[in-house]
């Protein structure tokens, strides 16, 4: 199978490299551009760019630019990285159709991360990448969850908890751990998050939220072959 091409588009050489090494470690292919201009001008030489890192501050053309004059022609996942804090930032980025957001700074390990999600969800990657119990369907290619043949309708994070779950499933899982599996570094609050979160998620799933056990003072369990106590 061919390596999946990513952009990376900054114009710091040192961070450029720093993220080019770690995802070529994850065995996908790195191009890149050190300013706005080249990095449209490569993205349309290339035509097979699987997902853009993309920088907001640039000289000659920023990312917000970049990111409009690709989205004119192309759907491809883009993911920015900015020092900006703002969320008028984060807010104006989703507006224009980036699939994430990233503050620096960040551990290049949690980036790898989220290239690997942002490529499962749009089907870029893993298209096979299917788990089933108990009935319930998750399709991680897809983002999308059967439960007993019915579509299930849930947020990113309910989706994300959900198939950490079922990864794990007969395993007890710590509140601290789920945090930084699910949320990971951009998280800041406390793990009654979680318990807000698996609320939810037990509702939309019906008799299978069931399957979720609580275990006291701990965390969870996804269980499908127990039931969660009264």
């Amino acid at each position: 199978m061919d390596k999946l091409k990513v952009m990376v588009v900054d114009d710091e050489s040192r961070m450029r490299k720093l993220v080019r090494d770690f995802l070529e470690k994850q065995d996908y292919e790195v191009i890149e551009a050190e300013d706005g201009e080249k990095a449209v001008d490569l993205f349309f030489k290339e035509k097979d760019v699987a997902l853009i890192l993309l920088d907001v501050m640039m000289p000659k053309m920023d990312g917000w630019q970049v990111c409009r004059e690709i989205r004119q022609y192309s759907k491809v996942p883009i993911i920015m990285l900015t020092a900006r804090g703002d969320e008028r930032d984060e807010l104006l980025g989703f507006n224009l159709g980036v699939d994430e957001y990233i503050s620096k700074p960040f551990s290049p390990k949690i980036l790898v991360a989220r290239v690997d999600a942002v490529l499962r969800r749009t089907g870029k990657a893993g298209s096979d990448d299917v788990i089933e119990t108990s009935g319930i369907r998750v399709d991680k290619a897809a983002h999308q969850v059967t439960i007993d043949g019915k579509d299930i309708e849930l947020s990113f994070k309910e989706f994300e908890l959900l198939t950490y779950f079922v990864e794990n499933q007969g395993i007890a899982l710590s509140r601290e751990k789920i945090l930084n599996a699910v949320w990971n570094y951009d998280y800041f609050g406390d793990a009654r998050t979680i318990d807000t979160h698996v609320k939810k998620l037990r509702s939309k799933m019906g008799d299978k939220g069931d399957l979720i056990k609580t275990i006291w003072g701990m965390g969870y369990k996804f269980d499908p072959d127990g039931k969660t106590e009264a």
